[in-house]
């Protein structure tokens, strides 16, 4: 049996039915599933296969999924030189609070007018110091002048018939003078030729009518000598009112003239007192020339340069320990001043009180009025206390958590802390921390998630 030779490409590579060929160790098997349906059992081991796959795949991405989430977050690396770090120290601890403010005159005068005028002349503006004498606005009131003119007049023409009148009395005075003085010449007279007739008469020498006549005449003397003494009287009584009278009209017209000229010289607004002018009108009205002002309007206000407080604005949570004439430091941005609280509002405006401060140092230079300042009034002295610096996030009273520097700095962990009364500055320690501890106060709310940081 003669067997003939096949090319390569012919015994390469079977064909299937259809005439596309099959390669590989399941081409026969290929080209027999063409042909005829393939074995259960076969099926079966190839469902095992494709499920065991997906099985192998599924099981693996969950071990890595588990894996993951079994791993802790990495701990947070810390720059030192970024963080605020503190040590806990026992001791002695000053509460205290602070506020901020400005410095306020304690004299405070505001200048009136003492009656109405129109403004003539503004001769200092406000900023400017101020001496008791200072005229710091002219004004004008004609009607006023004139008055004060008037009355001066009536009171020099008062002034002349009181010297007039003086004048007459004292003449008239004398007059009656000159009269008492002829009676009594005239009585002592006829006393003496009286005497003489009596005599005579007891002698035999003289007629009984005669001492009879010279007698008579003698008393009528008398009397006459009387009536003109008590005219006397009398009339010096009635010049005496009546000069009591003009002098009363001069007094009135004097007095009037005085408080006439008091009011035209009040048409000159003095400072009235040593210091800074303020204002010039009133808040809502500037001063202008032209204007008129009635009796008794504001003008102006001056308020003193040396006298002054401290008016501190402290939160109503921090000032319900403050009490009167506790000590108090004042920073001026040029120096610190002593002082106490002198007063505390008792209305709560914006969530803040104003606490005064009476300043008891010698004042700085720069040192005036609406010049902002820093207050710290000191509210009690705690001795042997725990405390370190304030935390950003660890208000007084509560429970916190600080994070402790470990490892001799080279990390630090979150430990509970318990807080108590708060200053300024420092904090009182009630619980969870020692005495030479190191932890860090600045904000960590970054790093909440994490018990543990590591500072370089």
């Amino acid at each position: 049996m003669k067997v003939e030779s096949q090319s390569p490409r012919e015994t390469g590579t079977p064909k299937s039915a259809n005439g596309i060929r099959s390669s590989g160790p399941d081409a026969g098997f290929l080209i027999g599933t063409m042909d005829k349906p393939l074995p259960p059992s076969i099926l079966k081991r190839r469902q095992r296969r494709r499920w065991l796959s997906v099985s192998g795949v599924v099981l693996f991405f969950g071990l890595v999924t588990g894996g993951l989430a079994r791993l802790k977050p990495a701990v947070p690396v810390v720059d030192k030189s970024s963080i605020w770090i503190d040590t806990v120290a026992r001791g002695e601890m000053l509460l205290q609070v602070r506020g901020s403010g400005t410095l306020e005159p304690r004299e405070i005068r505001w200048i009136p007018t003492i009656n109405a005028g129109v403004v003539e002349n503004i001769l200092v503006l406000p900023g400017a110091a101020v001496t008791p004498d200072t005229v710091l606005v002219e004004l004008s009131d004609p009607e006023l002048e004139q008055e004060a003119f008037e009355t001066e007049s009536q009171l020099k023409g008062a002034q002349a018939d009181l010297a007039n009148l003086q004048v007459q009395l004292d003449s008239q005075k004398l007059a009656q003078e000159a009269a008492v003085a002829t009676a009594q010449a005239d009585y002592l007279t006829a006393r003496a030729e009286s005497d003489t007739e009596n005599q005579l008469g007891k002698a035999g020498l003289a007629a009984a009518l005669t001492v009879k006549e010279a007698n008579t005449k003698t008393d009528e003397l008398a009397k006459l000598l009387k009536i003109e003494q008590e005219q006397l009287q009398l009339s010096a009584a009635a010049a005496k009112a009546q000069i009591l009278s003009q002098e009363q009209k001069d007094s009135q017209l004097r007095g009037l003239l005085e408080l006439q000229q008091r009011q035209v010289e009040g048409l000159k607004i003095r400072a009235g007192m040593a210091g800074v002018l303020q204002q010039l009108g009133d808040a809502t009205t500037p001063l202008q020339v032209g204007q008129q002002l009635s009796a008794g309007a504001a003008v102006a206000l001056v308020a003193s340069q040396t006298r002054l407080k401290a008016a501190i604005q402290v939160a109503e949570t921090e000032a319900r320990d403050i009490q009167l004439d506790q000590p108090a430091e004042i920073d001026t941005h040029n120096g610190v001043i002593p002082g106490r609280v002198a007063r505390i509002d008792p209305a709560v405006e914006n969530g803040t009180v104003t606490v005064d401060v009476a300043l008891e140092g010698t004042l700085p230079k720069g040192a005036r009025p609406d010049l902002s300042v820093d207050g710290t009034i000191q509210l009690e002295r705690l001795e042997s206390v725990l405390h370190v610096g304030r935390p950003v996030e660890g208000p007084p009273k509560s429970a916190v958590e600080l994070f402790k520097v470990v490892d001799n700095g080279a990390a630090a962990i979150k430990v509970p802390v318990e807080l108590g009364r708060a200053s300024v500055n420092e904090i009182e320690v009630l619980k969870g921390l020692n005495a030479g501890d190191r932890v860090i106060l600045s904000d960590t709310s970054q790093w909440d998630s994490n018990s543990r940081v590591r500072l370089e």
